[in-house]
């Protein structure tokens, strides 16, 4: 719809709200003859009379009235468009799809998620978990806006912003006589069948853990490979190994598990938030500025 038909619409619903030309002309700010002539022309181009026009007052015809009802709608809704254009513009409201690694939901992501929606509760939020191949995948296809990675997403095209950076730890079962010890060293844990996660893609984490063993000069004869850290957790809980998982999920209790402190210094792993190099989002913008705050803030990052 150009400008000069939405005109035509303010001037037609302005004077079917004033029955009164020399009114309508005062709230529209133009002179009254130049109003009369631009009525005139609308019923032309519509080839009906939309309003009666007498001495003392004019009134609606029966198509005028069914008319002001339409346009009313219209204008309506072309106030809410630009409303709704302009709340999304500046970040107000919209919708944003995170995908996040599982590992995170152990860290800061709820905190960041718990502040993001309390700054801005008119934006929908729609969270996918994910590997990183697949967070990967998934931003380079725009299905997703935002990837939080573990440690990160290296791609040309994709902007890497670290969040933190924590430990990884060992978890033993219960009954392992490493589950005693407040300190492990690698060579210690490759006398155990180690749990490697994931399986597929690779590389992937699985590769960054054998990497720290590969460093010390130690190699793990016994490797176990599953799908995903949750499903690791729960062999070591029933005795099939140990396995090397961060911090942040040492510190959610699990029945037949405990986790124990490596003596290795760079047995460390990062959270990431990512994004495309070309994105323009608001949404995306203030959401990268909150994560940063709330890592900032954590204890790790101190």
């Amino acid at each position: 719809m150009e400008g000069a038909q939405i005109k035509d619409l303010v001037y037609f619903l302005t004077l079917a709200e004033e029955l009164h030309f020399g009114r309508a002309a005062e709230r529209l700010g133009i002179a009254q003859p130049p109003l009369s002539r631009r009525i005139k022309q609308i019923e032309d181009d519509l080839g009906v009379q939309l309003f009666n026009r007498g001495r003392s007052q004019i009134t609606l015809t029966q198509a005028g009235e069914a008319y002001s009802r339409r346009v009313a709608d219209i204008l309506k809704d072309l106030a809410d468009a630009r409303l709704e254009a302009r709340r999304i513009g500046q970040g107000a409201e919209g919708r944003l799809c995170v995908g996040f690694v599982g590992s995170a939901t152990y860290g800061v992501l709820p905190t960041i998620l718990k502040s993001f929606r309390s700054h801005y509760p008119r934006i929908n939020l729609s969270l996918m978990p994910m590997n990183n191949a697949a967070l990967r995948r998934a931003l380079v296809r725009r299905e997703i806006d935002i990837a939080i990675a573990r440690p990160d997403i290296k791609d040309a095209e994709i902007v890497t912003r670290a969040l933190i950076e924590e430990p990884l730890v060992l978890a033993v079962p219960d009954s392992s006589p490493l589950a005693g010890k407040r300190e492990v060293r690698l060579e210690d844990v490759s006398a155990f069948p180690v749990i490697l996660y994931p399986e597929a893609p690779r590389p992937g984490f699985a590769d960054t853990v054998i990497g720290i063993f590969r460093d010390r000069g130690v190699e793990l004869a016994d490797r176990v490979f599953t799908m995903d850290f949750q499903t690791a957790i729960s062999l070591v809980s029933v005795g099939e190994g140990v396995s090397i998982v961060p911090a942040s999920v040492g510190e959610a209790e699990r029945r037949g598990v405990r986790y124990v402190r490596l003596d290795e210094p760079k047995a460390t792993t990062g959270v990431s938030a990512n994004y495309r190099v070309d994105a323009q989002s608001t949404h995306i913008r203030k959401f990268v500025e909150i994560a940063l705050n709330v890592t900032r803030a954590s204890p790790r990052n101190r």
